[in-house]
């Protein structure tokens, strides 16, 4: 089961370290977790995600209760053994897809009826069934079925959300099971302060091992999200784990560190190369570009990772432009091992009470610019 210890908070800010404990491995946190929607991380092997030195991943319910089905994974021993990967796994609870695939009208008390996207049948996911698919994915980690609001959303209608929210973690926590998992709560509430404080107090009383915020990277500015961000980890307790979900703009994995999150995941660095997109310290840059035709460097000489050790953007960019899979797996690799890269800096300036400083030299080497 996944444990987690607090170690420290920065004096002068709300950033945290900690270290997760499973299975007799330690991962430290602030982490950054590459995401499987489909019990994969696009492209790679999980020897290939261990070499990142990435440490939980995360898998998806909606999709994988789909495909294979999630009595396909039970039988096969659970997620771990039928994709080969012993380190954690958290899976989301679906709450996501209501926000991306459901309409105002499927969504009820009892929970939200779904298109299937694969062959158009009709699907209805509850609380209950939710949790008793990650029960049988056998995942780690394991989410409250919630709503994620899109923004921007009324007062009235986020309130009503939250509430049925809450129900609705409520009805999920009865049922779960507790076979060496552990269970998160939700913290909805849009950009309303007063509905944020609400819901993770609520969550709090319900007495959840660890909690996730919701809600953000659905189209509002990033002041907006940060906002949503302090209006709820300050009304979390200090023993639990804190996941952000779906953030992974380096920028942004900074900014909500500062505000005391511990765990995040997005898509965005398989997708981003998968278009030919590679993280670097000095900016996000484009391989498809002519510039990098003749560039016979690594994408990055400070980064140790296999695409940077082996191969040139000048290759990288032949494979992207050729569509041949092998640029996107090594943009992939460099792309993780680059925010868990991050994680690494971010803790270290943690441990010396120099986030802010950190801060202010990222975005003048990510932006080329000052801060101010």
């Amino acid at each position: 089961m996944v444990t987690f210890e607090l170690q420290k908070t920065e004096k002068n800010t709300k950033a945290r370290l900690g270290k997760v404990c499973y299975n007799g491995q330690v991962y430290e946190t602030p982490m950054f977790m590459p995401v499987g929607t489909q019990a994969t991380v696009k492209t790679l092997s999980p020897e290939e995600i261990k070499e990142t030195k990435a440490g939980i991943i995360l898998a998806n319910t909606y999709h994988l209760w789909l495909r294979p089905g999630d009595d396909v994974v039970k039988e096969a021993g659970g997620l771990h053994k039928f994709m080969n990967y012993d380190g954690p796994i958290l899976t989301d609870s679906g709450g996501f897809q209501v926000f991306s695939l459901a309409k105002p009208k499927d969504i009820k008390e009892e929970g939200v009826f779904f298109k299937n996207h694969i062959n158009g049948d009709r699907l209805f996911l509850t609380p209950e069934k939710s949790i008793q698919i990650q029960e049988n994915l056998g995942s780690d980690i394991v989410m409250s079925f919630d709503e994620c609001i899109g923004y921007p959303a009324s007062y009235e209608y986020v309130s009503q959300s939250v509430e049925r929210t809450l129900r609705w973690a409520k009805r999920g926590k009865d049922i779960f099971k507790r076979n060496n998992q552990i269970l998160f709560g939700i913290v909805q509430g849009g950009a309303y302060e007063d509905l944020r404080k609400h819901c993770a107090e609520e969550l709090v009383k319900m007495d959840f091992d660890g909690y996730s915020i919701g809600g953000t990277s659905v189209g509002e500015d990033k002041p907006t999200q940060y906002k949503m961000v302090e209006y709820s980890t300050k009304y979390l307790p200090e023993n639990k784990l804190r996941y952000l979900m779906g953030v992974g703009d380096p920028i942004d994995i900074v900014e909500n560190v500062i505000r005391g999150i511990d765990i995040f995941d997005c898509v965005s660095p398989t997708r981003l190369a998968r278009h030919g997109h590679a993280l670097t310290k000095y900016g996000k840059i484009n391989l498809k570009n002519a510039k990098y035709k003749k560039d016979f460097t690594p994408i990055s000489n400070e980064c140790d990772c296999y695409a940077c050790k082996h191969y040139t953007k000048a290759y990288i960019k032949h494979l992207i432009n050729a569509e041949e899979t092998f640029g996107a797996r090594l943009l992939s690799i460099h792309n993780i091992r680059y925010l868990v890269h991050l994680m690494e800096e971010i803790r270290e300036a943690i441990k010396n009470d120099r986030i802010l400083e950190f801060r202010e030299q990222f975005i003048k080497d990510y932006y080329g610019k000052d801060s101010k």
